[in-house]
């Protein structure tokens, strides 16, 4: 893949931030929402789909097995060829920086009568894929990938395929969700046990699809384990799906919303799944002005309104069953606890080792640079809170990551001195108006 020409930008200090602003499609229910109605019999429309380069990726490669996806006015529709109803790519399938694209298409393939190659770009080519490869084994869907379970990967898929039950042995969304998607194509009953619950958007989704799918919670009597079966074959109905504002896009705009003095900004539509929502209860823990309001829900997802207001944050120490909640969040989580008072403490956080960039240690390097005191532990971080301003003035390198470059990006807002972010072009996988958006608030 053929990276853009690198755009480095600085952000500094420039006063409130004070108004509305809006955050795209949830990538992670947008991803399912395309496939879904993918493996759906007849036409769907979607509603508020991201707009990110991740999620265009997914939509490509649709295409390019057959699924007919247009934009139509304010909405995406989806005709859906059935699950069984793939054709073979002519070519590698290209994700882009999409890990999420990637893991769930392999599931969805697995199960299908089709050999697609994946690519990516360097960042995603780093990023180790055998927690999918396994299990996708298991039912035997034929694997060839690079050294480490890396791209460029080759997947034949078998039809009809073996299902199974499957104890994932790492918290992951993703490993379910792929194992749940090569499911609706397979005879018999897929299960797969979660001993940490994970985000739950594939099976809220999917239930709304028509599949016949049962969720038993986890319980102490059983080990708080999460039981999801899936009966296979699946009749999927088209639907239309309105997609909630994500609330990882979000985290960013309140975080800067509360370390810079005299901001207050408000985002509707924010998606606040219970098992998305760590990041607001940690911050609120801070000692965060949040107002949630209007809740509601949209597409089987729960929605509110959000309004952030500066606040003197204090740290925290964050408890370890918050982290499969926030996973996505810690960057912006960094940042906040680099501005509170006293010293903050993240663990078991290994996970964010092999995600675009290694998080722990581009953030641990990152806040060094602009004056944090930060100690990097292993599969966590020690910040020591400045309690206001730090001196800034450095220049960031965002390990084409969008996260990181978002994160540093907010931290230049509250820094004596501009930060210098290499590089903001990684941000279009996932908010492409969010230079925009912080403008749009400094101009109110």
């Amino acid at each position: 893949m053929t990276r853009s020409k690198a755009q480095p930008m600085a952000f500094g200090p420039g006063g409130p931030l004070v108004g509305a602003a809006s955050v795209p499609g949830d990538k992670s229910i947008s991803h399912r929402a395309l496939m879904l109605a993918a493996m759906a019999v007849g036409r769907s429309r979607i509603l508020g789909l991201s707009d990110g380069g991740d999620v265009l990726s997914t939509v490509a490669a649709l295409q390019a097995m057959g699924v007919r996806i247009a934009r139509r006015g304010d909405g995406w529709e989806v005709d859906g060829v059935g699950a069984g109803g793939l054709l073979q790519p002519r070519g590698a399938l290209d994700m882009g920086n999409s890990g999420t694209s990637t893991r769930l298409l392999m599931g969805l393939i697995a199960s299908h009568p089709v050999t697609a190659t994946f690519i990516g770009d360097a960042s995603l080519a780093r990023r180790p894929m055998d927690r999918v490869i396994a299990p996708l084994r298991r039912i035997g869907a034929d694997i060839a990938a690079a050294p480490g379970g890396r791209l460029p990967l080759t997947l034949r898929g078998l039809s009809p395929a073996a299902p199974a039950d499957f104890r994932l042995s790492v918290a992951s969304a993703q490993v379910k969700s792929a194992l749940l998607l090569a499911g609706l194509n397979m005879p018999g009953v897929t299960r797969v046990i979660e001993p940490v619950p994970t985000r739950d958007h594939s099976e809220r989704m999917l239930k709304a699809f028509g599949a016949d799918i049962e969720v038993a919670e986890g319980t102490e009597g059983t080990g708080g384990e999460r039981i999801i079966s899936l009966t296979g074959e699946a009749q999927l109905s088209p639907r239309d799906v309105h997609v909630p504002g994500d609330p990882s896009s979000a985290a960013f705009l309140i975080v800067a919303a509360l370390i810079v003095p005299g901001s207050e900004v408000r985002i509707e539509g924010v998606g606040v799944n219970p098992m998305r929502a760590g990041l607001f209860r940690l911050l609120e823990a801070m000692g965060a002005d949040l107002t949630f309001s209007n809740r509601r829900e949209s597409g089987g997802e729960p929605v509110a309104d959000l309004v952030a207001r500066h606040s003197p944050l204090r740290a925290v120490d964050v408890p370890p069953e918050l982290v499969p909640a926030m996973i996505d969040e810690f960057p912006a989580f960094f940042i906040a606890a680099a501005f509170a008072k006293g010293t903050s403490r993240a663990r078991g956080l290994a996970e964010l080792r092999v995600k675009e960039s290694d998080r722990i240690a581009a953030m641990a390097e990152g806040l060094g640079a602009i004056g944090a005191a930060v100690e990097e532990e292993g599969d966590g971080l020690t910040l020591h809170g400045s309690g206001g301003a730090l001196p800034g003035g450095a220049r960031i390198a965002s390990r084409l990551d969008h996260r990181i470059a978002m994160s540093f990006a907010v931290a230049g807002l509250r820094c004596s001195e501009p930060v210098t972010v290499d590089d903001m072009t990684p941000v279009s996988t996932s908010f492409p108006g969010f230079a925009a958006a912080l403008s749009g608030l400094h101009a109110s």
